[in-house]
């Protein structure tokens, strides 16, 4: 791929998959950052969704839209994002990470993680899409210093998008509350703590997650939804500065907070 521009990167709290259909703030957001931020050559995902043992890459020309989830209505389920693969961007991305051998994958496709948000940025569905997955096996400094391998990509106009949420506790929802903005008390503790570490750009208690206290143990009982943040902070460099968007809570236990980093 041609040298160009370099490209920001985002974090994307993707939500619920009826993000992909309703109209809301959310989306507004992501339609938002599509339009102020130049269009790549392509973009590479890291979801929330697609965890491995090993680390791969999808590797097809044309990734089906994987309806990776049960319960919601049959307009979701045909929703389709037709967006091309990129067999270069596979490859490219495989040649840049020398800390793990990295699988070519043809058989994922793009989940809910990826396509819900990025049909947003990109209707047109014009724009190659590949997949990265997250190595469950792995600790979270492994997948931060992971991240700083491919870095250079940014380089070649290529979108680098981690989809997951900052909040994320299934297992507490409010359902009385599933489209009202409202948070638990550690839920909004977690949350507020750990955008103040990301503004202030001291991740080093981001990647210690764990070690943080109840609020984020509540806040990210599992490590799925959060890892992507890690990799999308890993890329951030000393010129550029990190902004805030939809940053609301949903039924007391998700935050849907997202980041933009780019070249002050």
């Amino acid at each position: 791929m041609n040298s160009t521009s370099k490209m920001p990167v985002l974090f994307l709290g993707h939500g619920s998959p009826m993000n992909a259909i309703e109209e809301n703030e959310f989306v507004t957001g992501f339609r938002k950052i599509g339009k102020e931020i130049a269009k790549p050559n392509a973009i590479l995902c890291i979801s929330a969704h697609w965890e491995t043992k090993g680390t791969f890459v999808t590797a097809m020309q044309n990734p089906p839209t994987i309806h990776d989830f049960s319960g919601f209505p049959r307009a979701l389920f045909d929703v389709q994002y037709p967006a091309p693969g990129s067999l270069e961007l596979a490859q490219q991305t495989k040649g840049l990470i020398t800390k793990t051998e990295v699988g070519l994958d043809d058989k994922w496709g793009l989940d809910h993680g990826a396509w819900s948000v990025i049909k947003h940025l990109y209707p047109d569905a014009e724009i190659p899409v590949i997949q990265m997955s997250i190595d469950y096996t792995k600790p979270a400094r492994y997948h931060y210093e992971l991240a700083k391998e491919i870095s250079s990509l940014r380089q070649n106009s290529i979108l680098i998008i981690g989809s997951g949420n900052i909040v994320h506790n299934l297992r507490m929802v409010a359902w009385n509350k599933l489209n009202e903005e409202f948070a638990f008390d550690w839920a909004t503790e977690a949350n507020e703590t750990i955008k103040h570490h990301i503004l202030n750009g001291d991740f080093q208690p981001l990647i210690d997650f764990k070690s943080q206290g109840s609020a984020f143990n509540l806040a990210i009982p599992t490590p799925e939804h959060y890892l992507p943040l890690l990799y999308t902070l890993a890329f951030k460099e000393d010129n550029e500065n990190i902004t805030l968007f939809n940053d609301k809570p949903v039924a007391g236990s998700l935050t849907m907070t997202s980041i933009k980093i780019d070249t002050v």
